[in-house]
């Protein structure tokens, strides 16, 4: 990667940010204790040669025998990796780039690690920052369709009072922030640097919200409570009550659930037993995954993977069909992922994690600050509201989302905006 990272003064800094989309500057973000913090300008720009080599290893894929069933219980089909390469082969990794590079991008050192993120001022005074957080396997791609939106809602049919100021990190090990050299950045720890980030960028009331792993460092936020956080919003929230999951355990749902409740046990049950497999070697043995920097597909079709319907609706996108996520989109996060090789940087997230057991990852933290739930239809679990409102004693906002799965703000852009205006709505008159 070839990266521009300059080295401007603090006020200079501060002063590009505004002006690349950011119009205002908060009061005080110009002050001594800001100047201390390094916070560097960042571009992408990867050389021509690693672009070529990567048309040259998909196009030169070696091919298993087709799958023995007509379903996809085996994984991913061989017609649906077909048809993936065949788009490779002509996928524009350079609209990419200026995609990533028409956004202020930063790198800013938290805790030893140089960690990566996109930030986005609105130009609206009173606008709510807020800090989204992506999970595995997503990166900061995933929310490029919602900064304009978010950002400059009275051009995507909101008002002023929509408006957000956006913070998009890399996670550690992600995309263009540092790797790892040791374990230990664990969602706890990552929780804690972000709140740094806010800090560092002088935000002192703000918002955060996450799916996946970032739905992890997001209610570790909560639990943590650094001073300014508001609340937090979920789209994939964890609240499985620990009789659901001895339940799992024995085979068979509890009498009396209703059929939100029944739908998430059956959705549960189907993921412990068909879901994990991605899960528990990344858990177990992350290094062993020395194929996925070697093979650009085999790191393609490993990514798809990640759940039964995800992977699913990308087949269908790649068959031509018209879905949440288009053909472009998929290959935009995959070919990231190589080209940063963070195939096995990002997979120690898992490791690392399961070294630290907090318990569940859909176990209730105990979180007493505001939170805001969407729950999506096929995400690996859609979260009842009576399971959210036990989980989270302070629930502002509970909406079921008619349409989406796992990659929610990436694969329903618009109604994810709907739900963070309105989710957050109860909080704005705090900032």
């Amino acid at each position: 990667m070839s990266a521009k990272l300059l080295s401007p003064t603090r006020r200079e800094l501060l002063a590009a940010t505004a002006a690349a989309g950011a119009i205002s500057l908060l009061p005080g973000m110009l002050g001594a204790a800001a100047a201390e913090a390094s916070i560097r300008p960042f571009s992408v720009n990867f050389p021509q040669d690693q672009l070529d080599d990567l048309h040259r290893r998909v196009v030169a894929t070696r091919w298993p025998d087709k799958e023995q069933v007509a379903d996809t219980t085996q994984g991913v089909q061989l017609a649906t990796m077909q048809q993936l390469v065949q788009h490779w082969a002509n996928h524009d990794w350079r609209k990419v780039e200026a995609r990533l590079n028409a956004l202020p991008n930063f790198i800013t050192e938290i805790d030893g690690l140089d960690i990566h993120f996109i930030h986005v001022r609105s130009k609206h005074e009173n606008a709510l920052p807020m800090v989204v957080t992506h999970g595995w396997p997503g990166s900061v791609i995933e929310q490029l369709k919602i900064v304009s939106p978010l950002t400059d809602p009275t051009a995507h049919g909101g008002t002023e009072a929509d408006a957000f100021h956006l913070v998009i990190p890399s996670l550690p090990g992600y995309g263009f922030s540092g790797k790892p050299t040791e374990p230990g950045w664990i969602p706890s720890r990552i929780a804690k640097a972000w709140a740094v980030l806010m800090q560092r960028l002088g935000y002192t009331k703000y918002v955060a919200q996450g799916g996946d792993w970032g739905n992890a460092v997001t209610e570790n936020m909560a639990v943590q409570q650094p001073a300014g956080l508001l609340g937090i919003h979920t789209n994939m929230p964890a609240t499985v009550p620990a009789e659901i999951n001895q339940s799992l355990a024995a085979g068979a749902p509890p009498a009396g659930l209703s059929a939100d409740e029944v739908n998430a046990w059956n959705q549960l049950d189907f993921f412990n037993k068909n879901g994990l497999g991605y899960a528990i070697e990344m858990n177990n043995r992350p290094q062993t995954l020395y194929a996925l920097v070697d093979s650009p597909v085999g790191l393609a079709a490993w990514m798809m993977d990640h759940d039964d319907r995800s992977q699913k609706m990308i087949a269908r996108a790649f068959a031509g069909q018209s879905e949440g996520l288009s053909p472009d989109d998929v290959l935009d996060n995959v070919t990231l992922y190589w080209l940063t090789n963070t195939a096995i940087s990002s997979a120690r997230l898992y490791w690392d994690n399961a070294q630290h057991p907090a318990g569940g990852f859909f176990d209730p933290r105990g979180i007493t600050i505001p939170v805001a739930v969407t729950a999506y239809p096929e995400e690996i679990y859609t979260a009842p509201r009576n399971w959210a409102e036990k989980a989270y004693p302070k629930l502002i906002h509970y909406n079921k989302a008619p349409k989406g799965g796992h990659f929610a703000a990436w694969e329903q852009p618009e109604f994810f905006v709907e739900e963070m205006r309105a989710a957050f709505r109860p909080l704005r008159q705090q900032i």
